[in-house]
């Protein structure tokens, strides 16, 4: 292999690794908004409904800004998104240590963090993917999406226990402290494959063509096949964002565990989530990616059902097989609706997952804001987690009769060379 070769090789890793700092770090935001139910309902007497409020705008915000992000970079670039993005959360962070009214937290959470972690989102991941690699496009994606659990569950424990010794305030400012250090690392990292003469990234990708389905999305909502990947990856928001990373710890809480145990259950989640997506990834490369869907959502919607008989004050074995299954199974529906999205979309299928994300997001905000109105009404969550797997089971259903379409393969010609 000559040096050029392997500078192109070098440099399309140095690309991922970038993108996953980015991911990682705006992945953290995520899930702390869990976290902060049970704080700003105690110290600043807010209702759950409220502060679900601000959740759902932030995962409505963080799903409309996914397509957006796809096509702004596009135009000015990956790099330049990303950095933007980081500037977002950071932001926002810094703000949310000002609040003194609920619809601060709606705009500096549900907005501001909104807007920089839907441009760090899957679709960045997709992005990554599609314009740097040919080969192996499954398994870097699960990688990447891999690293945006890292963020959202790895540092949940850190964060908790920040909380409980510190207060809310000090895990605000320990975010945007992590997203100003990663700022000129992700800023030096990321380029996109017109910037640089390396090898291995795909022409044709970048610029006018990704634009030009933007434009066309309309064409896009006319398909039977978006819509099923809609309305599934809709039920995925729900079952994950919108009852585990939001109402698991106050749901743990309300059965006497204290939330530092319940961060730490939700950080195992986090553990076998890259191992789950990463082996989705594998499996997706390999096998019918609706069958994985279907298997995916049923299994999940299993144990969502079970999850209300398993609640306690202690963490016993079966509370722990609960956490392993569901984080096998959490985001590996990533990379096989991403197959999908490419198989009937081509080129294109950066952006519209980008709309089948706002899908995601909807679902999720929609549950994150019931499922704390369902608390105050109820005194329980256990309707939420029967809901959550109810819907799964339909997705599952669904799944399968998504057409399968046709894999687009790249031409030798369309391919950047040294």
């Amino acid at each position: 292999m000559d040096k050029i070769a392997l500078d192109g090789m070098d440099r399309k890793w140095v690309v991922a690794a970038g993108a996953a700092l980015a991911i990682v770090v705006a992945g953290a935001f995520s899930t702390l908004a869990g976290l902060l139910v049970g704080p700003l309902h105690q110290e600043l007497g807010w209702s759950r409904s409220a502060i679900g409020l601000g959740s759902l705008v932030n995962m409505i915000v963080y799903g409309a800004t996914a397509p957006l992000a796809a096509a702004l970079m596009d135009r000015i670039g990956m790099r330049r998104v990303a950095a933007g993005a980081l500037v977002l959360v950071g932001g926002g962070a810094l703000l949310t240590t000002t609040m003194t009214a609920p619809w601060q937290f709606t705009l500096y959470w549900g907005v501001l963090v909104g807007l920089g972690t839907g441009a760090t989102a899957t679709t960045f991941a997709a992005t990554v993917t599609e314009r740097w690699f040919v080969a192996r496009r499954g398994l870097v994606a699960g990688l990447l999406t891999a690293a945006s659990v890292v963020g959202q569950f790895v540092f949940l424990p850190l964060l908790s226990w920040v909380i409980d010794g510190w207060g809310w305030q000090a895990a605000a400012y320990g975010l945007a402290l992590a997203a100003a250090g990663a700022l000129p690392l992700v800023y030096a990292a990321v380029r996109d494959p017109g910037a640089e003469a390396g090898a291995g990234a795909t022409a044709g990708v970048t610029g006018g063509p990704v634009l030009v389905r933007a434009k066309g999305t309309v064409n896009f909502l006319r398909t039977g096949p978006f819509w099923l990947l809609a309305v599934t990856f809709a039920v995925c928001g729900a079952s994950t964002n919108g009852v585990m990373w939001t109402h698991f710890a106050p749901a743990a809480h309300d059965h006497g565990m204290p939330v530092t145990v319940a961060a730490s259950l939700l950080s195992l989640i986090g553990i076998f989530n890259v191992a789950g997506t990463v082996a989705s990834g594998w499996a997706t490369d390999r096998f019918d990616p609706r069958r994985l869907l279907g298997a995916y959502y049923a299994l999940r919607g299993a144990s969502l059902l079970a999850l209300p008989l398993l609640l306690s004050a202690t963490v016993d074995p079966p509370l722990v097989a609960f956490t392993v299954a569901f984080g096998l199974l959490d985001v590996a529906t990533v990379p096989p609706t991403i197959a999908l999205c490419r198989a009937h979309y081509g080129t294109g299928a950066p952006v519209v997952f980008g709309w089948v994300s706002a899908a995601h997001q909807v679902g999720a905000g929609s549950v994150a804001y019931v499922g704390g109105a369902v608390r105050d009404v109820f005194g329980s969550y256990d309707l939420v987690w029967v809901g959550a797997g109810v819907l799964c089971a339909g997705a599952a259903l669904l799944a399968l009769v998504i057409d399968r379409g046709q894999r687009q393969q790249v031409a030798p010609e369309r391919q950047l060379t040294a």
